[in-house]
């Protein structure tokens, strides 16, 4: 092993060499697929530069007919997922637009919840169009939810359940903030 000197001006404090690191390194990142039937959710932490799946999962919501009930429920999960996995940062899948304004409304008022719970807690909070999401796992914006399922299998190590892909949708999105927030790009 050879030692190398380098002059006093050459040499990088470990601040230095933390400014050039991954600045989501250490980070655990809850994603979230709001939903007033079924909520998706997804956790990752980062080590080495590589995100690892803590926990995927759905909220089931059709039992609850009252929509105050599942606004109510959608808000202790995401709060109890958040005491479990303490996340840094909270990324949410933002409503598409569409024709139908009820449905609209109702990904609003699930999202919203979903985003109440992280800011009680002092979480940032970022939003993600669906059309990223899926160009940022597969490379293309209007991949299905299979692909997206796959690829995340895949690039996770994780097993996905075709029946609930919701919970690969939340996996998704706290990916897609990982790889967003770890580009070059995103210090510009």
């Amino acid at each position: 092993m050879a030692i190398v000197r380098r002059a006093k001006g050459e040499r990088h404090s470990e601040a230095d060499i933390a400014a050039n690191s991954n600045p989501m390194e250490g980070k655990t990142i809850i994603g979230i697929d709001p939903g007033t039937n079924v909520l998706g959710y997804g956790v990752i932490r980062i080590a080495g530069g590589q995100a690892k799946c803590e926990v995927l999962g759905v909220v089931k919501l059709g039992k609850y007919g009252d929509r105050y009930q599942k606004l109510k429920q959608i808000f202790e999960r995401i709060s109890a997922l958040i005491r479990e996995y303490k996340p840094d940062e909270m990324a949410l899948e933002a409503p598409f637009y569409g024709e139908n304004v009820q449905s609209m409304l109702k990904l609003g008022r699930a999202q919203g919840v979903a985003m109440a719970a992280a800011a009680v807690c002092d979480i940032p909070i970022f939003e993600y169009a669906p059309r990223r999401v899926k160009q940022a796992i597969t490379g293309q914006g209007g991949a299905s939810k299979e692909q997206v399922a796959g690829l995340l299998g895949s690039i996770l190590g994780v097993e996905t359940n075709a029946k609930e892909l919701d919970a690969t949708d939340g996996l998704a999105v706290a990916l897609c903030h990982f790889f967003m927030r770890s580009s070059p790009l995103s210090k510009l």
